[in-house]
């Protein structure tokens, strides 16, 4: 083993032990036809907090491995980013920024909770060759979004719109990072704040260009969060004759309108 890989192993090791708390498996998922083996919490539901929760209603939805990650992650595996920097909002596990990073992005992996960054970084080290180095993360809020995360070649985003609040939230997150020549892909199963989204991006001045469907076929790595999330999407649809059931997500793609956006967008 070299140095650099025997620096690495004992890394990946040191990082694996600050998150023991966590109950970490090991689980293979489908993206794109490519299978990724991803460290994760066992369950989800194990690391709900009650103070969490009353605090402002905070669920651990990032440990689970959702249809609406596997569905961007698949069409992210077709992007060239080499030279490019990535935003991903809401990481959760790290399926999306480390398909990011083997795609040759330099990725800004950002969450609302600090473990999220700690196993999404985790991923990285086993799977992204020397993407450790090209990932960066970062706890946001994006009700109190930080004024220095720059601005990104690409936006993306997986199954963020559950609430109908987050359609402002999350298309002024995107005003605010996606590059003039940038792209934004956001994975969606049909949450509430789907349609209010699109109506918010199009009065920012963001052009939808593609809204692709992608069947994703369920499997053993979505926990029990995934099977009760609150209602407004992720339903099973009936699949192709011959083929199970999937979950039917569309996965959407926008660019500043070719009239340019605001003038004060990109201040």
């Amino acid at each position: 083993m070299s140095p650099a890989s025997e620096a690495m192993r004992v890394q990946t090791a040191a990082l694996e032990q600050t998150l023991q708390h966590l109950d970490l498996i090991t689980c293979a998922v489908e993206a794109g036809g490519a299978k990724v083996v991803l460290r994760k919490p066992r369950s989800a539901e194990s690391l709900i907090c009650e103070e969490d929760f009353e605090g402002d209603e905070r669920l651990p939805y990032w440990a689970d491995v959702w249809p609406s990650a596997r569905a961007l992650a698949g069409v992210l595996r077709g992007f060239d980013g080499a030279g490019q920097r990535m935003l991903e909002l809401g990481c959760g596990v790290g399926l999306v920024s480390v398909t990011g990073l083997r795609a040759g992005y330099s990725v800004m992996a950002t969450d609302y909770y600090h473990d999220a960054m700690g196993v999404t970084r985790l991923n990285a080290m086993r799977l992204a060759g020397d993407g450790d180095a090209r990932l960066d993360t970062r706890h946001v809020d994006w009700r109190a979004l930080p004024d220095d995360l720059g601005r990104f070649d690409l936006v993306c985003a997986s199954d963020v719109l559950y609430e109908p609040t987050y359609a402002e939230l999350v298309s002024e997150v995107i005003t605010k990072t996606l590059s003039p020549t940038g792209t934004a892909c956001i994975a969606d199963p049909g949450r509430a704040g789907l349609a209010p989204f699109r109506e918010c991006m199009t009065a920012r001045g963001l052009r939808e260009v593609e809204a692709l469907t992608v069947l994703v076929q369920p499997d053993d790595a979505s926990g029990g969060l995934v099977q009760k999330a609150r209602p407004g999407g992720a339903g099973m649809t009936p699949g192709a004759v011959g083929l199970p059931s999937a979950h039917k997500v569309m996965v959407y793609r926008y660019r500043w309108a070719a009239s340019g956006a605001s003038a004060h967008a990109f201040d």
